[in-house]
């Protein structure tokens, strides 16, 4: 499937395959585990001209979807992509990295240094006008009002959104960690080209994750030994799931009003509410359309089996899922 598009995508509005493909060739960029990298060169070009461009105007209530990959952040975006006023870009990592050299956390555009966390400090005046000036020529391409950016690792950098984007609305997915780190581990099995998968060159995303966003952190010390070890990229993506969930929990603990939390589970067992929900939390007008398209794409999926998490990792990963109102074997 090219740029989330389908044939049911296209039927319900054909007007839409423009926007998914303007975003998919000229500014999303391709990662590490797609085919087609020889265009980037030209997205990164295309991300130069736009940051000379005057912004007359900055962009306005930009829509971010936040959370952990295989969540439910594609599907959601892919819907609202469908909205007769959304300019949709899927983890547009290309575009960030343009304006943040140090975004790359995969290394698909930078061998450079790379981080996870960014905040208000990060917001310089040239970075914030190179992010407005590729969103507001995408949205003036894509003949669209709003932004939708689908890019998970910004749950990490909300206090950059803030900086950057004041009143902008925020959607945090969660799902059961137990089928988040194995669909995590399928995925990477299925995609992954030789030392690049799901954990970036050679591991990178995996060490920088060790490093600034682990290591620091007490709650991880019965683990610390065992997470210096070769772990198995099970036990890897439990890892990441635990991460981003705390940090998932201090947002929800913050109750920002600019922030809907949304389930996973509760998205595919009643599509119809909670995309209206979403629509309204969002200030996005009605659209039937796109109601109608999700209701027919979101089905529930049976549970994955009890993931076999390693001993060290199980403890935290079940009180994760705990905090999280999971519960330990919870579907």
């Amino acid at each position: 499937m090219v740029a989330q598009i389908d044939r049911t995508f296209m039927r319900a509005r054909p007007a839409k395959l423009w926007p998914r493909m303007l975003a998919y060739s000229l500014f999303e960029g391709r990662p590490l585990t797609t085919r087609g990298r020889w265009i980037n060169p030209l997205v990164m070009g295309g991300h130069r001209l736009w940051r000379a461009l005057p912004v007359k105007r900055p962009v306005t209530n930009p829509i971010f979807i936040l959370g952990l990959g295989r969540s439910g952040t594609t599907i959601l975006g892919t819907i609202l992509a469908l909205h007769r006023d959304v300019g949709y870009l899927n983890e547009p990592k290309a575009l960030w990295n343009a304006a943040f050299p140090d975004d790359d956390v995969i290394g698909s555009y930078s061998r450079g240094p790379g981080r996870f966390r960014m905040g208000a400090a990060d917001a310089s005046p040239a970075r914030v006008r190179a992010l407005h000036g590729s969103y507001r020529a995408y949205l003036r391409l894509a003949r669209a009002s709003r932004i939708v950016d689908k890019y998970p690792e910004l749950i990490f950098r909300t206090p950059l959104l803030d900086a950057a984007f004041p009143g902008a609305r925020k959607i945090l997915l969660l799902r059961n960690g137990n089928d988040v780190c194995q669909s995590i581990d399928t995925w990477s099995r299925r995609h992954g080209r030789g030392r690049d998968d799901w954990w970036g060159h050679a591991g990178r995303k995996w060490n920088l994750m060790l490093g600034e966003l682990i290591e620091p952190d007490p709650f991880f010390a019965p683990a610390r030994r065992f997470l210096h070890g070769d772990v198995p990229p099970l036990d890897k993506a439990a890892v990441e799931w635990i991460v981003t969930m705390r940090e998932a929990a201090r947002i929800i603990a913050a109750a920002p009003p600019d922030t809907l939390v949304l389930r996973y589970e509760e998205l595919t067992r009643s599509p119809g509410p909670t995309l209206r929900r979403v629509l309204d939390f969002c200030h996005l007008a009605p659209d039937e359309t796109m109601l109608g398209y999700g209701q027919s794409i979101l089905r529930q999926r049976p549970p994955y089996p009890r993931a076999p998490i390693s001993g060290p990792l199980r403890p935290l990963f079940e009180r994760t899922m705990d905090a999280l109102g999971y519960g330990r074997e919870t579907p």
